[in-house]
């Protein structure tokens, strides 16, 4: 119990026994007991108070300080450059394990009664006595390094810590690595290793200021390695270890060879490598760069398996998913926090759609054709939508070149692929990809076969499609997209007929995951793209098709779908190393022919603003065709 009255400071009670009685006194806590003496009469008590004064502390401190500041029984005077400074001895002590183990060490400053102290300027040094004194401390731009610099030495943890709070709330892309260095030289690891992280998540405004670019060849190395790194796209890392180079190429350029092999140029698009190598200068006046880039650039179009991994930045990631079906079509989109395991909505699509694809590129979360199929409208889109997750919106895109319900969707090489799909009775074996950068489609080589509701997957820059129904049967088939001459070919097929099911690639694998064939499925087969055979491996707990499917942390989450009867809004993980099904947090609602993919760089209440760049808005996209709704979304 704390007692407080106007004008005098509060008190700290102890705790006493049950029974124990109180006073209330303004001026200071007790604790009561009551004992009773064996010998004494039944009637007589003992009555113990133990009394704390809450200010006396601090009013002994401040009496210390009016001393020192008279010189009143100060027994040591510090000499820091011209000036000095009066102090009693054992506050110094009891602030400072510096300043305890010289005066009580058996240093020869023990019976100094002048002690000149060197490395510590005037200012920081009048403001950590005053500090051992009063327990304040005032830290200002103009102060912070070398108050911070001072207390360090002097091993005074509050200033310390006072003076990395300021610096932490200073962080801002123009300082933020000098005061990395700045933590790291003092052995603030707390500091320090905020303000990397600062520097990681916020690395394409940090590669603009001029710290980045006073950054020695070694310094530079060390950050670009970093896993951690926030790029949507390595351009971003190549393109800022140009600059840096161009900012003194003539003493800069013999560093290149080690400073490329920092940069993960296995994940740069071949026509961007290309094109560095017959026209970048600083290039071509390195042969071992050309070199090093040329055998990239063949490993990658002969798609050769790269042991390099990708970067993952170490900022919040969000699973979308959008659209859907239950009882007509639908317009929301809701993201799934992995780190605290919540649902959160966001902004509706523009339209309610299902059977649409998805995936993230670049920063933006794209939705891409599918069906409105809601009271007073029925047809399929060829709209392209891009949703912004910093600002939380939905912007229009160019449209496809025909609707696509039930498509399939991917990204390679930067470009986002529109595979197959359907318009109302119409089934496409035609494909097409967007570029982001012109917000234009381009129609590339049909499939051999129309598929709608196929499932597509990446591995190594090729295209795979898997499965569908062609408006006859439903497919095991399997093809494979060449960027470079073109062209699909056949690869071996699955052992189970299949559309509508969910496929990811995880490394060198393809995970096909459910789907129909006259039934709902809940076996899931496996394609190993070297060995170019396919397995069976564990089967989900739940049929379901019209799924959506997406990977993180090396696992594989399965959402909702349709099992034959409901509409399900269960989520089953699925972990390849232990070859088991486990259950997830629960859709909020239940939903079939949805899409999923997950993003980098944004919790979804948009409060981690400015982790990703932002691109110019798009145009806007054509009128949709009527269509009957005679497509399942659940099969």
């Amino acid at each position: 119990m704390v007692f407080m009255k106007t004008n005098v400071p509060p008190l700290e009670v102890m705790d006493g026994d049950d029974d124990s009685t109180c006073y209330n006194n303004p001026r200071y806590a007790t604790e009561c007991s009551r004992n009773m003496s064996s010998q004494s009469s039944p009637n007589c008590e003992q009555v113990d108070m133990s009394f704390m004064m809450i200010d006396y502390l601090k009013d002994v401190m401040k009496a210390m300080d009016m001393m020192r500041s008279h010189q009143m029984l100060t027994d040591v005077t510090l000499e820091v450059g011209a000036e000095h400074y009066n102090a009693h001895r054992v506050v110094l002590a009891a602030a400072s394990p510096y300043f305890k183990a010289m005066f009580t060490g058996g240093l020869k400053e023990c019976e100094m009664s002048r002690v000149k102290l060197q490395g510590i300027s005037p200012t920081a040094m009048h403001k950590l006595i005053s500090f051992m004194y009063t327990g304040r401390i005032r830290v200002t731009e103009n102060t912070v390094c070398q108050l911070l610099a001072a207390a360090t030495m002097l091993q005074v943890p509050n200033v310390i810590q006072a003076c990395c709070d300021f610096l932490e709330r200073q962080l801002d892309p123009s300082n933020a690595i000098g005061i990395a260095h700045f933590a790291e030289q003092h052995g603030c690891l707390e500091l320090s290793k905020k303000a990397n992280q600062y520097i990681e998540r916020r690395f394409i405004q940090i590669c603009r200021e001029e710290e980045f670019l006073q950054l020695s060849a070694n310094q530079l190395i060390q950050l670009i390695r970093k896993d951690e790194l926030n790029v949507q796209d390595e351009k971003e890392v190549y393109n800022a270890v140009l600059k840096w180079i161009k900012y003194d190429e003539d003493t800069r350029n013999r560093k290149m060879e080690d400073i490329l092999s920092a940069v993960r140029c296995q994940f740069l698009p071949p026509k961007f490598l290309n094109d560095q190598i017959q026209k970048c200068d600083v290039i071509k006046k390195t042969p071992a760069c050309k070199e090093y880039l040329t055998k990239i650039f063949k490993d990658l179009t002969l798609h050769v398996r790269t042991a390099v991994k990708e970067r993952t930045p170490n900022i919040p990631r969000v699973i979308y998913v959008a659209g859907g079906y239950f009882k007509q079509s639908l317009d929301i989109l809701e993201g799934f926090n992995i780190d605290d395991k919540t649902w959160i909505k966001l902004d509706r699509l523009i339209v309610p759609r299902s059977g649409l694809g998805c995936a993230f590129l670049k920063g933006h979360f794209y939705a891409v054709g599918g069906r409105n199929n809601t009271p007073g409208n029925s047809y399929d889109s060829d709209w392209v939508d891009r949703y912004n997750p910093i600002l939380d919106e939905w912007m229009p895109c160019h449209p496809m070149s025909c609707p696509r319900n039930r498509v399939g969707v991917a990204v390679m090489d930067g470009l986002l692929y529109a595979v197959g799909g359907g318009e109302c009775t119409k089934y496409h074996n035609s494909v097409e990809c967007y570029d982001p950068e012109m917000d234009k489609w381009t129609v590339v080589k049909p499939m051999h076969y129309a598929r709608l509701a196929v499932g597509v997957a990446v591995v190594n820059r090729l295209l795979y499609a898997i499965g569908g129904f062609d408006g006859t049967i439903r497919h095991c088939s399997v093809e494979c997209y060449h960027p470079e001459n073109d062209e699909w070919t056949m690869i071996p097929p699955m052992y189970t007929e299949r559309s509508g099911a969910g496929v990811c690639a995880m490394d060198k694998y393809i995970y096909v995951i459910g789907g129909y064939n006259g039934l709902q499925l809940n076996t899931v087969e496996r394609y190993d793209t070297e060995k170019q055979v396919w397995d069976f491996v564990s089967s989900m707990k739940i049929q379901r098709s019209a799924l959506s499917v997406t990977v993180l942390d090396g696992r594989i989450y399965a959402m909702g779908g349709y099992d034959g009867q409901e509409f399900l809004q269960d989520v089953e993980i699925y972990d390849p190393t232990t070859d088991t099904w486990t259950e997830g947090i629960p859709l909020p609602s239940g939903r079939s022919g949805h899409a999923s993919a997950v993003c980098y760089g944004s919790n979804c209440n948009t409060q981690e603003r400015g982790l990703l760049m932002e691109t110019e808005p798009s145009l806007a996209v054509g009128a949709p065709s009527s269509c009957s709704p005679s497509t399942s979304y659940y099969k």
